[in-house]
């Protein structure tokens, strides 16, 4: 007779992990729903006197929605520690397609919040809090793999982790600005740009204090 040796169960640290990717889709839902919404209207050609820029010229928010939605969904899994030390090969070929998809995020963003007209319950503050934050999004991808390629690692993470709170940031924004619209029917103008800001904010000083975290517990490395 053959005994099955019954399965071990996961180390209890790698089963911890699981709340990092588990955190960041779920934090990444919002946006993405609104993304293939967006995109759905845009298919359909029904438009409103908010979304009318977008049909004139959907190109820049196609590619956002697309660009965004993978990178803040592959990005997920780039955060966990035992994921990354195991799938090094996935790490690297994954983040090959993250970085386009980023940049293309970004850069889009961008594009919309200079070319496309202001809607009626934006401000030129709101314009530029989203130009102040892409450009960091931006600055974050560039450094992250110019780090890499000197195989500093630990200065990757950073600037990718810095990156990627800033992609994540309308998911953040959906939870900061959700409790304003029980209060004002259509948040707006400072009071929006202010929620706005404060989300990516809080984004960045989260993902600062993770990464240090995590790097504190590891040893000095250089090579990837």
């Amino acid at each position: 007779m053959t005994t099955i040796a019954p399965a071990r169960p996961a180390p209890p640290r790698r089963r911890r992990e699981w709340w990092i990717p588990a955190g960041l889709l779920a934090l990444t839902f919002v946006p993405v729903v609104a993304g293939v919404l967006r995109l759905a209207d845009l298919a359909t050609g029904e438009a409103d006197e908010t979304s009318q820029r977008f049909f004139d010229l959907p190109l820049p928010v196609v590619v956002h929605v697309l660009g965004a939605c993978t990178y803040c969904v592959l990005g997920a899994f780039q955060f966990m520690p035992s994921f990354r030390r195991r799938r090094p090969r996935w790490h690297r070929w994954s983040g090959r397609v993250l970085v386009p998809a980023g940049l293309a995020a970004a850069l889009s963003g961008l594009w919309m919040a200079v070319w496309y007209d202001l809607p009626a319950h934006d401000n030129a503050a709101l314009m530029w809090v989203r130009l102040v934050f892409g450009s960091v999004m931006v600055a974050g991808l560039v450094l992250g793999v110019a780090a890499i390629l000197r195989r500093d690692v630990r200065t990757h993470q950073r600037w990718m982790a810095r990156a990627y709170a800033v992609g994540q940031g309308a998911g953040t924004q959906a939870i900061v600005l959700g409790p304003m619209v029980l209060v004002v029917d259509q948040p707006g103008g400072d009071l929006k740009a202010s929620g706005m800001a404060a989300a990516w904010v809080i984004n960045l000083v989260v993902a600062e204090w993770l990464v240090r975290r995590s790097q504190a517990r590891q040893p000095s490395r250089r090579v990837w």
